[in-house]
């Protein structure tokens, strides 16, 4: 059970008196019905919203190699140095060997499992050792496509290895000019991608390796057509390396078609994070739950939270009233240009703010640091996006916790 304490924490500015959300496993049963878990989509039963979390130190993963082991270029080895990385996470201890071997790969790996670096320091050394080497990396959102950028940046810090990234609601003209600059890597979202090679200002046929993240993600938004279209046009000989959370139907086909041989690396169940406790709060109606989350904001021990609510204008509404409230809070949704999205962002990230409103574009890929608690503030269409909400906490080897409000009828 989650328990609310009143004390005046880090949040707000004002008191407010006791209160401890109704909550638990055993609040449900014969009563479970009475309770509203469908948001315009799949019905989801509240019992999947408790869990409690297992200590993600034990038992520890065996890991077969550190950094030094990799046959990394020299420049890569000083930059991992600068950056203090000794002893990788398990997907890039399984991974980054394959990659570098030239293999076609498929990783299942949940967010927060260190899957960015997994790919880029074998394709950032590849690079460097052979200039004609050319990496496309498309990502589902602007947020992940921007991630990418920032690590590709400082893994690759003073070796001269240029790259463009392409994505919507940013100036094209930019975008442009860096790919005017013949990059060795392209980082892009399917829709700018496909609006850029439209024009003629980048030409598939030269790219001799190809990463797809979060692909399930971009199959959910649509974008099966365009990743096929992509993949149709890249050389025949090239590497394919395709990461997921999950690998239904869709993915398999895409991999069967558009690799050779590949090798599949699980650190995923495909479930919830195992670091993440999860809880219920239960509210009688709706008009009780700008109160009841105020209330909880109150607790110190919520230090970093994320708040997802379902549309653009619930996020934008409920991010007012909490700054009007006393609270320090931001909010990123798609109606935002990219730069207020980014500002907001880094006001998150650099502790400017103690909240983040957003839409589920920030359910994918972000790699926000201590994050201490994810709250549903309306429940998600599907299980799978309730998954991807509650993994920007108890990442890495921490813990973290999620909170799902529930109505009654």
């Amino acid at each position: 059970m989650h328990n609310v304490r009143t004390t005046k924490g880090s949040f707000s500015r004002r008191n407010s008196s006791s209160f401890q959300p109704r909550s638990g496993h055993k609040s449900f049963g014969p009563r479970k019905s009475n309770f509203r878990s469908v948001n315009k989509g799949e019905f989801i039963d509240p019992t999947k919203f408790v869990r409690k979390a297992i200590d993600t130190t034990i038992p520890k993963v065996e890991i077969k190699h550190s950094f030094s082991d990799f046959d990394l270029c020299k420049e890569l080895k000083e930059n991992l140095d600068k950056r203090n990385y000794k002893t990788p996470m398990p997907i890039q201890d399984q991974a980054i060997n394959y990659i570098l071997q030239g293999r076609d790969l498929v990783g299942l790996a949940n967010t927060g499992t260190g899957k960015t670096a997994a790919f880029l320091l074998p394709l950032i050394d590849k690079v460097q050792k052979d200039r004609n080497q050319k990496v496309l990396i498309i990502a589902p959102t602007r947020e992940l496509a921007l991630q990418i950028e920032t690590e590709l940046h400082q893994f690759s810090w003073g070796m001269k290895i240029y790259f463009a990234t392409v994505v919507g609601g940013m100036p094209m003209g930019k975008q442009i000019g860096a790919l005017r600059r013949n990059p060795n890597f392209i980082i892009g979202t399917p829709g700018r991608l496909k609006d850029m090679c439209q024009r003629k200002l980048i030409d598939l046929s030269t790219f001799n390796n190809i990463v797809l993240d979060e692909v399930d993600r971009m199959l959910d938004m649509g974008f099966v057509d365009e990743i096929r279209g992509f993949l149709d046009q890249l050389p025949e000989n090239r590497q394919s390396l395709f990461f997921s959370a999950t690998i239904p139907s869709k993915i398999r086909d895409l991999v069967a078609t558009f690799s050779r041989d590949p090798i599949t690396i699980s650190v995923s169940n495909g479930q919830t994070a195992d670091s993440v406790e999860q809880d219920i709060v239960k509210v009688e109606h709706r008009g009780a739950k700008f109160d009841t989350l105020s209330k909880l904001l109150n607790d110190p021990e919520l230090e970093k939270v994320l708040i997802f609510s379902e549309t653009k204008r619930d996020v934008e509404k409920l991010t007012i009233d909490l700054n009007r409230g006393g609270f320090r809070a931001e909010s990123i949704h798609g109606d935002k240009r990219q730069g207020q999205r980014t500002r907001a962002l880094a006001s998150f990230k650099n502790n400017q703010v103690d909240i983040l409103v957003a839409t589920d574009v920030a359910a994918r890929g972000l790699d926000i640091k201590d994050v201490s608690h994810v709250i549903n503030y309306t429940i998600p269409k599907t299980y799978e996006d309730y998954i991807h909400r509650i993994g920007r906490t108890g990442r890495g080897d921490k813990l973290g916790k999620a909170l799902t409000f529930v109505e009654a009828h």
